[in-house]
């Protein structure tokens, strides 16, 4: 499924978040949304999922404006896996999973065999299947994302949006994380702090800043030494292999004003 956003603007107690924005993900990419804390990128990714209501501008899934469209119309399309994962009582593991069948189920109908495969293929995929029967609050951090994320999957949806998933994952798991969403078909935008991951794992960066989108394109052409200086305020340098990946070494927080740059 392609997901567009043309002018998007957001605001909030009259100070605007998310201003003009105009971006595009095509069926099936992986891209990646970075940026700097208080950039934009969770209210970003919410209006992208009819969470929240633009001031201006418009979604569109596949060309359709979803202005108006009901929120299980947009659940059946679009997942959401926000930053915190939280749930409201002490559900199982694969109570919670379940959740995800929610948009396809009809009102008062229990979970149907199809469904129930559905949510152990879920429980697998993301390494919980033996956690199935564990209580919510007997959950590390990372186990709950993971939950929230394997949810997401059961939702079965067209195009996945990831708001810091690989937070409270070990580095085993992230990568394991990485490795599914960018083999997945389905189309992914996830929002990463770790820019090496993105790297390595996104078809496509997209930067913000202050609320704006100011690059977009591969890991080489957004992500350059000018860029994390002035962006991220961080010295680094980056390589690049035959194949296409950057690495990047950070050297220190970037000079500010002209001062020398702090090493570590």
């Amino acid at each position: 499924m392609r997901i567009e956003a043309e002018g998007l603007t957001w605001a909030v107690a009259g100070r605007i978040i998310v201003r003009d924005v105009g971006l595009r993900v095509e069926s099936g990419e992986t891209v990646g949304l970075i940026g700097p804390n208080g950039s934009g990128k969770s209210s970003l990714l919410r209006c992208l999922a009819g969470l929240r209501t633009p001031a201006a501008g418009v979604v569109r899934y596949d060309g359709q404006d979803i202005r108006g469209w009901s929120a299980r119309r947009i659940a059946t399309s679009v997942a959401f896996v926000q930053q915190a994962a939280e749930a409201d009582n002490d559900l199982r593991v694969a109570d919670v999973v379940s959740l995800g069948r929610t948009p396809h189920r009809g009102p008062w109908r229990g979970l149907g065999r199809t469904d129930r495969l559905i949510v152990e293929a879920a429980l697998e995929r993301l390494g919980l299947t033996g956690l199935r029967s564990g209580r919510w609050r007997t959950l590390s951090g990372g186990e709950r994302q993971r939950t929230h994320i394997a949810r997401a999957l059961a939702q079965q949806p067209r195009c996945i949006l990831l708001d810091e998933p690989t937070n409270h994952l070990d580095v085993r798991h992230q990568l394991e994380l990485m490795d599914l969403l960018a083999g997945t078909d389905q189309t992914v935008l996830v929002a990463l702090h770790d820019l090496s991951l993105a790297a390595r794992y996104c078809d496509r960066l997209v930067l913000v800043h202050h609320g704006r989108l100011i690059a977009g394109g591969t890991p080489q052409e957004v992500l350059t030494t000018e860029r994390l200086r002035d962006v991220f305020g961080v010295d680094a340098h980056l390589d690049h292999d035959a194949l296409g990946n950057t690495s990047i070494t950070y050297r220190g927080v970037a000079a500010r004003e002209g001062g020398p740059v702090r090493q570590r």
